[in-house]
């Protein structure tokens, strides 16, 4: 039977991740990246298309499980009548090759166990050939090889049952059986396996002396550092970047087409990221986050993308794969992602934004960034006004979407304040002002509903979205102009559904999408709500919508990209870096007990505190208030 989403946790190693059900079974897990093909698809389809089942012999769901404090180790326990038994997951922190370690714990009883590893490389299509290598197994396909060694003598069964390598055991007491799987390419020699043991005490120490560098110490510890720790599985450190989640084509809308490839890196996540990391104190990461933004957007700034690959890769063609059925029947299975050649305006603005928060947070500055950040202005200078795809990738007709206007205000509204306030030299800076200015008048005159009171999704569009949330968030206009708080009461009234807000109207006459289906509410926009309300005055109301926002975490902690308020499930692909930097950053926001963006707490409009801010902040809370600052180019 097919696992809902959140019955699904993660262990990873900073390269890619696997995903364990509360059954036992490993469901997902590409080698040896986040977007390499996977060796176990039974997520997408069954266990035919590669799962390992590790647990009783009776099978079933856990009794219990948790990630070990402050880690992600995962363990995973079944109370049965003959006994407990525990399974513990881990990915050890990339050594010279990927390694899965799983365990088997004897806690009371004696306990019958069994396994089943069904290696499929290709996304389920490609049954490698397994051989003996002293007393490991080994399974090669192509490119791949990988070693499993236990100390459990394991039943090949052969290419007549499909290549299954099954196991039949038990365990006592306080007995320990390990599994070591080991990926590397199929070219070079076998290394020997990691010790299990010396990996899990490894792995313990790495995640546990991470987080303790996190500064956040507010009411909601727990869910923040949790967060982070997924935020952190899903660095791909060799270059820094963060990939939006580890799967791809897990439906926005069960047995529908929205289905899409989430394992890359977007920009317009990059100000997000550059906000949870700087606020929470991890600026090593900041740091690689930038590193990896300004050698991605490197190059003319007529080509900048909205996303890359995990390396900075430009090429991430679409395409179908016919032989998995997808989840529950949701077809098709996408690889890649066709809207990487969109036209979305608000990645100039999103880049420039992320690249001041990084100047305002006290990173190292370097000259070249400047100079890029110019070369993308003389670009935005020039096509702000052009019609695109706008924040949510939709397929249907290019529109003039007011967020991406409201970002390309922000591009400009940056680099002025980085001259008149930073110090850096900027001879077309009266350009940038007066396109700014520009930019403001327009979308006030032509994006905003005066009879409605709110601002709309695109120029003479009836419709809403809810990244209008961020207008007051960014600085375009104060949080207490009653534009604004119409905004944030337009969108909570006609987005909502349950409480939940949806990203914008799939069902509206103009099908702004152009996609068939519908969808579910998008969490990382009732993150933005949260902090809407929060900015507008409303924070018992924020509070409590935040608080039941954590509610909607599996019991992992983790959060995929929607929720399913009729069914109460989560939908999309997961773990969801956006929903994830939401949560983050709207517990820093509460925490403080003032608007980020609040001058008063010391910290310039548009930019987040920083670690040692934020401390400060949440030492002397204060009552909300709104935030009163105007629009930097003085517009009213």
């Amino acid at each position: 039977m097919t696992l809902r989403i959140e019955d699904y946790g993660i262990v990873g190693d900073l390269q890619t991740a696997a995903l364990v059900g509360r059954d036992g079974s490993i469901d997902w897990m590409c080698l040896p990246r986040f977007d390499s093909p996977a060796c176990f698809a039974a997520l997408l389809g069954d266990e035919t298309h590669g799962s390992w089942r590790l647990g009783p012999e009776q099978g079933g769901e856990c009794t219990r499980r948790g990630y070990r404090d402050g880690t992600l180790v995962l363990e995973t326990e079944w109370d049965l009548p003959e006994g407990r038994v525990r399974v513990i997951d881990l990915m050890p922190p990339r050594g010279e090759q990927a390694d899965l370690v799983r365990i088997v714990e004897g806690v009371h009883g004696t306990v019958t166990v069994t396994t089943e590893l069904r290696l499929r490389f290709d996304y389920g299509h490609v049954v490698p050939w397994v051989t003996e290598e002293g007393a490991a197994l080994r399974a090669v396909a192509g490119p791949d090889s990988v070693r499993l060694d236990t100390p459990v003598r394991m039943v090949h069964d052969g290419v007549a049952d499909g290549s299954v390598l099954r196991a039949r055991f038990t365990v006592g007491p306080g007995e320990r059986v390990p599994f070591v799987l080991t990926h590397h390419a199929s070219h070079l020699p076998t290394k020997e396996p990691v010790d299990a043991d010396e990996a899990l005490t490894e792995t313990e120490d790495f995640w546990r002396s991470w987080v303790a560098g996190s500064t956040y110490s507010g009411p909601w510890a727990e869910a923040v550092h949790r967060s982070l720790i997924t935020l952190k599985a899903l660095t791909y450190a060799p270059t820094g970047a963060i990939t939006a989640a580890v799967t791809t084509s897990l439906p926005e809308d069960i047995g529908g087409s929205r289905n899409w490839d989430y394992r890359y890196c977007w920009l317009r996540d990059a100000a997000f990221t550059l906000q949870a990391l700087v606020g929470t104190g991890f600026l090593d990461e900041a740091r690689a986050w930038r590193a990896w933004l300004l050698r991605a957007v490197a190059g003319d700034p007529a080509d900048l993308q909205i996303m890359y690959g995990l390396d900075g890769r430009r090429r991430l063609p679409e395409y179908t794969i016919g032989w998995l059925p997808g989840y529950e029947g949701s077809a098709p299975v996408r690889i890649g992602n066709d809207a990487v050649g969109q036209l979305q305006l608000d990645v100039w603005g999103e880049t420039l934004e992320a690249l001041h928060l990084a100047r305002e947070a006290g990173l190292e500055t370097d000259p070249e960034a400047w100079q890029l950040q110019r070369a993308l202005l003389d670009h935005l200078e020039e096509h702000w006004g052009d019609l695109d795809n706008g924040l949510w990738e939709v397929r249907g007709p290019q529109r003039a979407f007011v967020h991406s206007r409201v970002l390309a205000w922000v591009g400009f509204d940056r680099a002025v304040r980085a001259v008149e306030e930073g110090g850096l030299t900027g001879e077309p800076v009266e350009r940038w002002r007066a396109a700014r200015d520009r930019i403001h008048a327009e979308v006030c005159t032509h994006g905003f509903d005066p009879v409605r009171n709110t601002f709309t999704q695109f120029y003479g569009s009836d419709g809403l979205d809810a990244a209008l949330l961020l207008i007051g968030q960014v600085g375009f206009l104060p949080w207490d102009d009653p534009r604004v708080i119409g905004t944030v009461e337009a969108v909570q009234r006609e987005l909502g559904q349950d409480g939940l807000l949806r990203r914008y109207d799939t069902d509206a006459d103009d099908r702004v999408d152009g996609l068939p289906g519908d969808e579910s509410t998008f969490l990382v926009c009732n993150f933005w709500l949260v902090d809407a309300l929060h900015g507008v005055g409303r924070r018992d109301e924020a509070v409590a919508l935040f608080e039941r926002l954590l509610t909607l975490r599996n019991d992992l902690g983790l959060l995929s990209e929607e929720y399913d308020v009729t069914a109460g499930r989560q939908l999309g692909n997961v773990p969801q870096a956006f929903s994830h930097l939401g949560l983050v950053n709207s517990a820093l926001r509460l925490s403080q007990g003032v608007t980020v963006r609040d001058e008063e707490a010391g910290v310039a409009a548009g930019a987040p505190l920083t670690g040692g801010a934020v401390a400060e902040a949440a030492a002397q809370p204060r009552v909300a208030t709104a935030n009163t600052r105007r629009n930097a180019s003085g517009v009213p």
